[in-house]
């Protein structure tokens, strides 16, 4: 009875603890991880959102960029930090999809993070070089049937969604176009609108800037509906070629030690920051639907999203050495 008691004694010493953490927090500088290079669609999101949660919190929430190996440096050391709520981890899809792809993963995708909440969801769009002779989907698709086998599309990095829809688009196209991937879409960016590589399908946030200055062309949307932030650009369906849908999206994660009490906590708040009209404007003129869903929302779409890459994986026969 006594160890009974004294383990009693112990947990309930352990919940108060993490509720005083809960309440204290955050005492010091938050860093918020991103595994893409600076200037990329996830490093937009992230700054918008660290940038409020300061003001929120009286304090510093600084975005650190750790690129590299299709997001898995990143989401390394975010498994390895401790759960005390000073390192969180805005990731995207490709986190579901790095597991199917790199045989040798240090951290597992799903049990070694806390989910906070899912931002948002953003459809891909597809991008070509201007010099491309195509202004739209179906000569686009005319041209990879004469030129297919000498089309590069870049991404930025192998298993990222937008690296995955790219080679689910050469299965769906029939067409012979090669994989170029790079440390994030500032510099497959810089490669597309050189004329480096001739095609993309990437997230609209990224690209908009680029599309609005000419630099490069939108063909179309890979979503069921056209996007605010694009609204003369067709979706693949009305372009000529039903049923292909992909998207990327933003959310939030914690090392898996951190505890409930102040993950719901870190979400109550950045809740509040995404549930502003100034915040669902800006993601919604980046060309994403904003979602803000619970932690336990978010961890079911998580173990969805883990089931529905893993099959795209499977059908593409896509394979990345570790």
């Amino acid at each position: 009875m006594k160890h009974k008691w004294l383990r009693g004694c112990a947990f309930a010493l352990a919940l108060c603890a993490a509720a005083a953490r809960a309440d204290t927090y955050p005492a010091k500088p938050v860093t918020m991880v991103v595994p893409y290079p600076a200037g990329g669609a996830t490093d937009v999101v992230a700054r918008a959102v660290a940038e409020k949660l300061g003001t929120a919190w009286r304090g510093s929430v600084i975005v650190e960029n750790r690129a590299g190996a299709g997001t898995t440096i990143g989401a390394s050391a975010v498994a390895r930090a401790a759960g005390d709520g000073y390192t969180l981890y805005m990731t995207t899809s490709a986190h579901t999809i790095s597991g199917h792809i790199y045989s040798k993963l240090n951290y597992d995708p799903v049990k070694d993070f806390a989910p906070i909440t899912l931002v948002t969801k953003v459809p891909l769009v597809l991008v070509v070089n201007p010099s491309v002779p195509a202004g739209n989907l179906r000569e686009f698709l005319a041209y990879l049937e004469k030129q297919g086998d000498t089309v590069n599309f870049a991404s930025p990095g192998n298993g990222t969604a937008q690296h995955l829809s790219g080679e689910l688009f050469k299965i769906a196209t029939h067409t012979a176009i090669t994989h170029v991937p790079y440390r994030g879409d500032a510099p497959a960016f810089t490669d597309l609108a050189g004329g480096q590589v001739q095609m993309m399908l990437a997230t609209i946030a990224s690209a908009l800037p680029l599309i609005h200055s000419g630099k490069l062309r939108a063909l179309a949307v890979a979503s069921g509906t056209r996007v605010k932030a694009l609204p003369d650009v067709p979706t693949f369906g009305e372009a000529g070629m039903p049923g292909f849908e992909a998207a990327t999206w933003f959310g939030l994660l914690a090392p898996a030690s951190t505890p409930p009490a102040l993950t719901q906590r870190i979400y109550q708040d950045v809740s509040r920051i995404v549930d502003t009209p100034e915040m669902r404007e800006r993601i919604e003129s980046l060309g994403g639907e904003v979602v803000n869903s619970t932690p336990q929302a978010f961890a079911a779409f998580m173990t969805d999203e883990q089931a529905k890459w893993g099959k795209a994986v499977k059908v593409s026969g896509m394979a990345v050495n570790p």
